[in-house]
C-alpha cells in the first residue's frame, strides 16, 4: 500500500517534467579542442531555459536538455555563435 503511494506520487512529480522538456541535438561547426567544448558548455549552460549541456568534440554535436521551459532555440543559436562557432543542424527531440 505504502509503495503503490509512493510511486504514485513520484510519477506525478516526474511526469510534467518530462511532457514539458525538450532536448535539442546541434551540429556544430568550429570546435577543435578541450577548450572548445568548455567555452561552449559554459556559454550555453547561462542560458535561463538551459538544464543540462553535453558537448561532445568527436561527434562535433551538442545536446541541450531544457527543464520545464520551451527552448528558445534563437537565443541558444546565438549563444553558439557568440562561442565562436557554427550552428549547422537542429534536431528537436
Amino acid at each position: 500500500m505504502k509503495v503503490s503511494i509512493l510511486l504514485t506520487v513520484l510519477i506525478g512529480i516526474m511526469l510534467p517534467a518530462t511532457v514539458f522538456s525538450e532536448s535539442l541535438e546541434i551540429d556544430i561547426n568550429g570546435m577543435t579542442c578541450a577548450f572548445c567544448v568548455d567555452s561552449l558548455q559554459r556559454k550555453l549552460s547561462k542560458l535561463p531555459e538551459v538544464a543540462q549541456v553535453d558537448v561532445s568534440l568527436k561527434n562535433k554535436k551538442v545536446r541541450v536538455d531544457t527543464g520545464k521551459e520551451k527552448a528558445d532555440i534563437e537565443a541558444i543559436k546565438q549563444a553558439i555563435v557568440d562561442s565562436g562557432f557554427t550552428p549547422v543542424k537542429i534536431n528537436v527531440k
